[in-house]
């Protein structure tokens, strides 16, 4: 059956053709044009913080990241094993080594028991992944990078609207990034931005994403740098969505009370909200309290034009990081979860029949 309910699609607010057409009148079409500066002077002040620098996706914002606090070779940075690839490769393409770290059994999150249990001499920084729009115990995080003069990078790729006791995420960290895919919260198509309060890291993200550009010589580069600039017309399409976001955020705080009105008293739970925190829901995610329905279940739900994803394999059984230290809470995690269909566009009775799919699967199954 043709899928009816994807897992995501882009939802588009109302400028966006208009501000790319402006960049195609105007011929401003690569990564220099005014709405560069528009999108990254309305994302800092969405998120709270001084500076924000816009990149051409959020795996290489973590790399400039990294790279601007100075994580090379021979240092160690702390990262959970449950979350998506690029958090772990982007620690990598820096030369240091990711030291992975179990998660917490209800908020999904990095364990910050298990981060103070792997500190070593060489552990320089730790990556907190808010993962699914759920925040981090970022209060928690703060306090063990203090304790262990640790640097903090945020991966807020899927965090677009979460916050902490009030502020968004990202701006507890030294340097913090997003992600602007097309499964995104807000999209850009490609495009990530890098963001934080400190100008010499500002001034060294900026530098690096293009070539190692000298500050005061045309043409003329003095560090090794990367070609990692976002597009004007990339810039564009984030500006216009980012005006709708407050709109984008709500609709899907929406759809996530409706899907837990649906799944009330099934054996799964909804992925649980942090008290202190707001969680925006980016995917609305379930656990199946029996893993060996999983996989049956979304074999169901396409067969009936319905999209989901399995939660994030881990990074640890990964072939190129593979480790045979047991997690045992991300690897439960890992093989109950899914993803349902998040995209805002979703009404009430769309997230209603998908519901009374997974009701009608898991009374049969409770039957046999």
């Amino acid at each position: 059956m043709a899928i009816k309910y994807p897992v995501y699609s882009p939802h588009f607010v109302g400028k966006e053709k208009e501000y790319v057409n402006d960049c195609l009148d105007s011929t401003w079409i690569s990564s220099k044009g005014r709405y560069i500066a528009l999108f990254e002077d309305a994302f800092s002040q969405f998120v709270g913080v001084k500076h924000a620098a816009s990149v051409s996706n959020g795996t290489v914002a973590l790399h400039v990241a990294l790279i601007a606090l100075g994580i090379g070779p021979g240092d160690e940075v702390l990262v959970p094993t449950f979350t998506y690839i690029a958090s772990v490769n982007s620690i990598a393409y820096t030369g240091a080594t990711p030291v992975f770290v179990d998660s917490e059994p209800e908020f999904w999150q990095i364990d910050v028991a298990d981060a103070r249990r792997k500190i070593s001499a060489k552990t320089k920084a730790i990556m907190p992944v808010h993962l699914y729009g759920q925040a981090c115990d970022m209060v928690a995080i703060m306090e063990l990078a203090r304790e262990h003069n640790l640097l903090v990078v945020e991966d807020c790729a899927e965090a677009i609207g979460s916050m902490v006791e009030g502020a968004h995420v990202g701006t507890f960290g030294d340097i913090s990034t997003f992600s602007f895919f097309g499964n995104k919260t807000i999209t850009t198509g490609e495009g990530g931005m890098v963001v934080t309060n400190n100008d010499e890291y500002a001034e060294m993200v900026n530098r690096l994403k293009g070539q190692g550009l000298a500050a005061n010589r045309e043409y003329w580069h003095d560090l090794v740098g990367f070609n990692y600039r976002m597009t004007n017309i990339c810039a564009a399409i984030g500006y216009a969505q980012l005006e709708g976001i407050g709109q984008i955020l709500a609709k899907k705080k929406e759809i996530a009370v409706w899907y837990k009105e649906e799944l009330v008293n099934l054996a799964l739970n909804v992925h649980a909200e942090r008290e202190g925190s707001v969680h925006s829901y980016w995917m609305v995610s379930i656990l199946l309290r029996d893993k060996n329905l999983r996989d049956p279940m979304r074999r169901f739900l396409r067969e009936n034009g319905v999209e989901t994803r399995p939660l994030f394999h881990l990074s640890h059984e990964m072939e190129m990081y593979k480790e045979d230290i047991s997690y045992p809470v991300a690897e439960d995690l890992s093989t109950r979860g899914m993803n349902l269909p998040s995209y805002p566009d979703l009404g009430r009775q769309d997230v209603a029949n998908i519901c009374a799919l997974i009701r009608k699967f898991m009374l049969v199954e409770a039957n046999k």
